[in-house]
């Protein structure tokens, strides 16, 4: 497995093996953020075909209430694993360890992330993971279907972050070693 920046020519990849809710691609939207440099998207890719997607979202959340109760925080959204049989085999885990390295590399001290409540395979393996619950909130969001109705989704989910410590032995000087 294969993790990388979108590329444009990706987009329609994406929406051929890993679709999204209602006609307009969420895929060409998240590309859409990228190339304004509001956010990174990342793909996951095994044998030449994409299996599963994250976007880092540099300006965070947009909940009122978690962007008031972290500033500044980059939200990791969108994260998907398709099809569900490879589910459970590594691709979420190493699509956030991406998400969480590029918010190193941009000196961000800390990154979070939504679940929604009634996701506890999620929510175990982001507490596997060292995300701690922040605060709840309501995601909202929507999507055109094939006949132009937009529907409307509210989402009970609990905000998550993880303090990004550097890696101690990255910053060790040559000739030095880490002590226990």
């Amino acid at each position: 497995m294969e993790i990388t920046v979108c590329r444009a020519a990706d987009v329609v990849l994406l929406d051929r093996y890993i679709g999204s809710p209602g006609v307009a691609s969420s895929h060409a939207r998240r590309f859409g953020c990228q190339e304004a440099g509001e956010g990174t998207y990342l793909v996951a890719w095994a044998e030449g075909r994409p299996v599963g997607h994250a976007e880092v979202r540099w300006g965070g959340c947009d909940a009122p209430e978690v962007r008031a109760a972290r500033p500044g925080c980059p939200e990791i959204n969108g994260l998907a694993v398709w099809p569900e049989e490879l589910r459970s085999r590594g691709t979420g885990s190493a699509l956030i360890r991406a998400a969480e390295e590029l918010a190193r590399e941009r000196g961000r001290p800390v990154i979070g992330l939504g679940v929604d409540e009634a996701n506890t395979r999620a929510a175990a393996l982001y507490a596997r993971l060292g995300y701690r619950p922040l605060i709840p909130y309501v995601n909202c969001w929507s999507y055109e279907d094939a006949d132009g109705v937009t529907h409307e989704q509210a989402d009970p989910c609990t905000f998550l972050v993880k303090d990004l410590a550097p890696d101690p032995e990255a910053q060790l000087e040559p000739g030095h070693e880490a002590r226990c």
